[in-house]
Order: structure tokens, then C-alpha cells, then sequence
């Protein structure tokens, strides 16, 4: 079975010494609002924890609202809060079909969009999950098989690229417009971008995109080792 990347969205409402216990796992957290402790560490609002290791969570005093990632075995059961004061949403679950060989690296980062911006035609060197946090944005999508989609997402709206499949995003043309993008990617790419554009054209044009990468970590605990 191809491992998983999991989106969850959870909601911390209380200050009370209540924790939520995730295991070791690869995990990307990001705060949309409110804040966290995450582990040791106070995470604010737009910013972002990683790790591997068993890690808890709990909230601050003004709560908070989280996506979390979790790149895991495909049979696996999902990791969400069932306590008082915490409720967690699977938003969407992607099996991995595409992913590289060898080593891997998690990659936790936002993509923003001017009023009218555009990504042209490209293709990524992993397969990802990413989330509207801001604005509008179409996606349309050209699969493998020649199959053809086009789908519009909102703030909160959340979908799966598999890396290999042309994709064109257009971002709303009159508000700024931000996504939050987890991919896995080969090890290979520490630091350096994973998109290439499928019209040669392409590649000189000034490009509206603008890139923030919270983590860049390579892959050391493999989800799928039992």
C-alpha cells in the first residue's frame, strides 16, 4: 500500500493542561490563527513547527486554529483529537502514488499570488498537499491518462497535486491570494526549487509567484518501516 500525506485542521479552545499526543511521525504544523505550544516550542500565528519525534500540543490562552500535516503509513489510522476543548478534521488524504525513490525530503512552505497572479504550466518532482489560506485560486490540471480538470478553492479549501501532472493556477484578480503547500520531495532538493515548466516559453517570463519555506527537512524516520 503507498504511504499517505495527511491534512488535518485542528481546533485548540482551551487553556487547560490538556495536551494532544501525537506520535513520531514526519509533521508539518502550521498556525492560522491563535497559538500553540508544540512541544517545547510557542508557535504564533503564521508561523510554523517540524518534526519527527512523538510531540504534544496544547493551546495557549487565546486558542488557537492548526493544519497539520503527517506524511505516514497508508495503513495507519488517522491522529485527531478526542479531549475537551480540542476537535481535529481530516481534510484530505492523499495515497502517495508518485512518490520519488531514495531519500526524501519534507518541504513546508507558502506560495503567494499578487491580485491577477498566475503559476504557468508546470510540474513538481513530488507529490503535495496544499491549503488556501487567503484569497481564490483555480487550479486545472491535466493527468496523466489526458484527462483535463478544473476545480475553484476558497480560504480553507484544501487539494492534492501529484507532481508529475501539468498544472496552471490562476490566482483571484482582485485580492492577493496565499496557499500553504506541503510536498515530499527527493532528498536531492534541500534548497533548491522542485518546479519545472512544461512550455519552454515559459521559463524566461517574469514570474508573480513568491515563495516562503518554513521547512526544508530531510526525511530521516521512513513511515513505512513497521
Amino acid at each position: 500500500m503507498h504511504p499517505v500525506l495527511r491534512l488535518y485542521e485542528d481546533i485548540l479552545t482551551t487553556s487547560a493542561p490538556i495536551k494532544l499526543r501525537l506520535p513520531p511521525l514526519p509533521r508539518f504544523v502550521f498556525v492560522v490563527s491563535g497559538s500553540a505550544r508544540v512541544g517545547a516550542s510557542t508557535v504564533g500565528s503564521g508561523e510554523a513547527w517540524h518534526g519527527e519525534t512523538a510531540v504534544d500540543i496544547a493551546a495557549s490562552e487565546e486558542g488557537a486554529a492548526l493544519w497539520r500535516w503527517e506524511f505516514a503509513r497508508g495503513d495507519s489510522g488517522a491522529t485527531v483529537a478526542a479531549v475537551p476543548g480540542m476537535v481535529s478534521r481530516e481534510k484530505l488524504t492523499a495515497f502517495l502514488e508518485t512518490l520519488p525513490k531514495g531519500d526524501l525530503l519534507l518541504r513546508g512552505d507558502s506560495v503567494a499570488f499578487p491580485p491577477g497572479g498566475c503559476a504557468y504550466t508546470h510540474t513538481h518532482q513530488g507529490p503535495g498537499v496544499r491549503c488556501l489560506i487567503e484569497g481564490s485560486i483555480r487550479i486545472d490540471t491535466r493527468t496523466a491518462s489526458g484527462m483535463r480538470r478544473s476545480a475553484s478553492y476558497g480560504p480553507g479549501g484544501a487539494w492534492y497535486e501529484a507532481g508529475p501532472d501539468p498544472v496552471f493556477a490562476q490566482a483571484a484578480a482582485d485580492r492577493p491570494s496565499r496557499f500553504i503547500r506541503v510536498m515530499i520531495l527527493p532528498r536531492a532538493l534541500v534548497g533548491k526549487s522542485s518546479i519545472q515548466y512544461v512550455d519552454e516559453a515559459d521559463k524566461a517570463k517574469p514570474k508573480s509567484q513568491q515563495y516562503k519555506i518554513y521547512a526544508d527537512a530531510p526525511i530521516m524516520l521512513d513511515p513505512l518501516q513497521k
